[in-house]
């Protein structure tokens, strides 16, 4: 145990991340040294659980009375905007959660905030999407989150690529309805974007394909990957060795940990 982290006690509030898989997630250290940092006697732990049982699961975490909160990764988003009471609007907008807060009635509260630590490690890298010709490759959970947030942010053109065109399809004729960015299909052809999103798992296991082809990326083009375990994505490798600037999935971590923490915790004003 970390000497940030109080060893949990039998007050000590509970909040699951869950997933599956789950090994990869960064999160429970780090939330859990949050919390200590800012007073409160809570950890995060790691809970893996399969689509087929997330039901059960949700039946029996609402039920746990000292569990407060839920972070949720791969593949659970969709299905836990589901269980949730209220949402914000993004949430809402997407139909997808990440986090999940306990309400003063024992119900959920939900938010989707991958898309804000997405564009936040670019701003960090000091890269500014305002006007820029997006490319996406995933339209998830978290691809979805981080395509909102790029037409928010104010790319001039969002092109969306996914296998699932059903949900492709959906996505691109949601957010082109909003009127604030030209959004359209996109294709696995990087050339001519300045800024290229990977929202999928491919990278996490040996052999998977490159979400892009890296050959037609642009050195000037900004590359951002979801993936946190290996660290560096093959993707994020290419994209480097090519001369682009990057941001890994960590990088995408680090930037929302204090919104995630702060929801969790209720200071969001959500």
């Amino acid at each position: 145990m970390s000497d940030m982290i109080p060893a949990p006690k039998g007050a000590t509030r509970l909040h699951v991340i869950v997933g599956d898989p789950i090994a990869q997630v960064r999160s429970p250290a780090g939330v859990s040294a949050a919390f200590a940092a800012r007073g409160h006697d809570g950890i995060l732990v790691p809970v893996q659980v399969a689509p087929v049982d997330l039901p059960d699961f949700l039946s029996v975490a609402t039920r746990l009375k000292n569990l407060d909160g839920i972070v949720v990764t791969i593949p659970h988003k969709f299905a836990c905007y589901q269980a949730c009471a209220s949402a914000t609007a993004r949430a809402h907008f997407l139909r997808t959660v990440n986090l999940m807060r306990r309400r003063p009635d024992g119900a959920w509260h939900g938010d989707m905030v991958d898309g804000l630590g997405f564009v936040g490690a670019a701003r960090a890298k000091g890269i500014n999407p305002a006007g820029m010709r997006a490319l996406l490759v995933g339209a998830g959970g978290a691809g979805s989150a981080i395509a909102l947030e790029l037409v928010e942010a104010g790319v001039r053109e969002l092109a969306i690529h996914d296998s699932a065109t059903e949900r492709r399809d959906t996505l691109v004729g949601q957010l082109d309805r909003l009127g604030k960015a030209s959004v359209r299909i996109g294709s696995a052809d990087p050339a001519g974007f300045d800024f290229v999103a990977n929202a999928t798992p491919a990278g996490m296991k040996d052999g998977d394909p490159l979400p892009v082809d890296v050959a037609r990326l642009a050195p000037s083009a900004y590359c951002g990957c979801v993936i946190t375990k290996p660290e560096v994505s093959p993707f994020i490798a290419a994209a480097r060795r090519i001369g682009c600037v990057t941001g890994t999935g960590t990088d995408m971590y680090q930037q929302h940990q204090s919104i995630m923490v702060d929801f969790l915790l209720g200071t969001d004003e959500a």
